[in-house]
């Protein structure tokens, strides 16, 4: 099963994970037609049980590099699907439209707790998703990872809506 396995907060802050190393612990836990994409941890494999790989991986990586980042991973289709329903206008300035990939989804009085911080930027919560449209960037947002957290219940990792296209164009091949 072709999966894009997307890993938290990877080569930042101290959180040192070659790709080439990466492709490597993914092959030793079986997954096959790896490879992936920028040094953010975009990972695109085949793998037989994607919750099971997953986990596995981050176990990997902890005992590997002496981290714990969290997995999370979609289907090809999944992402195609995501992207289609990012609900906010793209225009010109795609980068500041992203998508957070959750680990799990959100309760509805989760996601009531986000929308009622009065953030400027645009939310909306669809399915295991989060879809962003910064007002100023993303390095001016206070809807960090651990508010995501904190509100969502949920660890998650987004990517710009740029990332997400090219992923799923790279998943397909």
């Amino acid at each position: 099963m072709r999966r894009v396995v997307l890993l938290r907060a990877v080569n930042v802050g101290g959180a040192k994970l070659p790709m080439a190393e990466l492709r490597e612990v993914a092959q030793q836990l079986g997954a096959t037609n790896v490879s992936t994409f920028i040094a953010s941890g975009n990972l695109l494999c085949d793998v037989d049980d994607p919750e099971a790989f997953d986990r596995a991986l981050e176990q990997a990586i902890e005992q590997r590099f002496g981290f714990f980042r969290e997995a999370v991973s979609r289907s090809p289709a999944e992402l195609r699907d995501a992207l289609a329903a990012h609900p906010f206008e793209i225009d010109a300035g795609r980068k500041v439209n992203h998508m957070y990939f959750l680990l799990r989804p959100p309760s509805p009085e989760q996601v009531r707790a986000l929308l009622d911080r009065g953030l400027p930027e645009q939310l909306a919560v669809v399915g295991r998703d989060l879809h962003i449209r910064y007002a100023e960037g993303v390095a001016a947002s206070k809807l960090t990872p651990a508010l995501v957290l904190k509100t969502l219940g949920s660890h998650g990792t987004g990517r710009n809506l740029n990332t997400v296209e090219k992923l799923i164009a790279l998943a397909d091949v």
